[in-house]
């Protein structure tokens, strides 16, 4: 007779209960690995749209002559980057964020926005104006808004 040889391993029902163990922890972490990622793109767009009131003023000062600029105008001055300028659509999109600026009668004063690409890089809209006061409003997601109207003000 041969000695019965001991088999090494897990059997087919632990390892089912570890892929249950992984599959519930996995849905737990992934919905809050989204909201902090959507939180930190909010973040960044409105550290941006602080660059950009910021970058207004310098150049309404420096080579506006009293008028505020476009992106690209800023940008071509080197006030800002080329890729916060260019962040226009989906395709150059900056943190899952665009951005734009609205000049008003010929730039004597300017709304600059910011919207969320998708519903899954944010959950706001963002603008600011001369003030340097930045409002979130409502979710309209690929659509920048031109207005601050309706907004609330972020904590500055």
């Amino acid at each position: 007779m041969q000695p019965h040889k001991s088999q090494k391993g897990f059997s087919l029902v632990e390892l089912l209960i570890v892929v249950a163990i992984i599959g519930i922890i996995s849905a737990i972490a992934v919905p809050n690995l989204m909201a902090s990622r959507r939180a930190a793109n909010e973040a960044n767009a409105i550290s941006a749209m602080r660059t950009i009131s910021t970058a207004e003023v310098n150049y309404w000062f420096t080579f506006g002559g009293g008028a505020y600029g476009t992106l690209e105008q800023l940008a071509n001055e080197r006030i800002i980057d080329s890729k916060l300028a260019n962040a226009a659509d989906a395709a150059t999109a900056r943190s899952g964020y665009i951005y734009g600026v609205r000049l008003i009668n010929s730039g004597a004063s300017y709304v600059a926005g910011s919207a969320p690409i998708t519903a899954s890089t944010g959950s706001r809209n963002f603008t600011c104006d001369q003030p340097g006061i930045i409002y979130a409003h409502t979710l309209n997601a690929g659509v920048v808004p031109t207005a601050t109207d309706g907004g609330t003000a972020v904590g500055n």
